[in-house]
């Protein structure tokens, strides 16, 4: 008896540890702020090659709002960081990689956001919600649901603001997702670093 529970005991304390080594312990920085650079992402070159396909094994993507309207397109407006994509009030927001939740928190005009970090350094940013159900260190798997679309922060109607960074610098969901048809696109994507810049463009 005594043996059993001491043979549990290691095994409780080894998945802990290994949840341990799964989610990486972010800074305060990290945590509180959306433009935030990925440590050691750009520390052996200034290159770096992001595989889509990487991010998906066995289809495990989804769209974060599927049958959803553009309503802003990236760029638009004055140089828009993200995309607007609207359904309905308190529809379900999916993750749309494994990932870890790097924050979750209100955060200026974003209002309730959510950003998530992906293998290879990807990041997607989810915001305006009406409730986020996931917190910072969370690991979430793609389709899992993470939050309610809403018009928290500075938006006019109920919608979903998303982004894809790499690094802290924002760039075109377009590269990595067919944002009309809600599709992934099978790419490769060059990320050149130039001082604070990041150009990233499809191979």
């Amino acid at each position: 008896m005594k043996q059993t529970f001491v043979l549990t005991l290691l095994l409780v304390a080894s998945v802990f540890l290994k949840a341990q080594e799964a989610c990486p312990e972010f800074s305060s920085m990290e945590i509180n702020h959306i433009r935030v650079a990925t440590p050691g992402l750009f520390a052996s070159s200034g290159k770096l090659i992001l595989h889509i396909d990487s991010l998906v094994q066995m289809a495990n993507f989804a769209f974060p709002l599927p049958g959803a309207k553009i309503i802003s397109n990236y760029g638009s407006r004055g140089g828009h960081s993200g995309v607007d994509i609207k359904t309905c009030p308190n529809d379900t927001i999916y993750s749309a990689f494994n990932g870890i939740v790097r924050m979750s928190k209100p955060y200026s005009a974003y209002g309730k956001v959510i950003v998530v970090r992906h293998p290879g350094g990807l990041e997607t940013v989810y915001s305006h919600n009406s409730v986020n159900f996931v917190k910072s260190g969370d690991v979430v798997k793609a389709g899992q649901p993470i939050a309610l679309t809403g018009r928290t922060g500075r938006a006019t109607t109920a919608h979903l603001h998303f982004e894809t960074r790499i690094n802290g610098q924002h760039f075109n969901p377009n590269l990595i997702f067919n944002i009309n048809e809600g599709t992934l696109r099978k790419a490769c994507l060059q990320c050149i670093k130039k001082g604070n810049k990041i150009r990233v463009k499809s191979l």
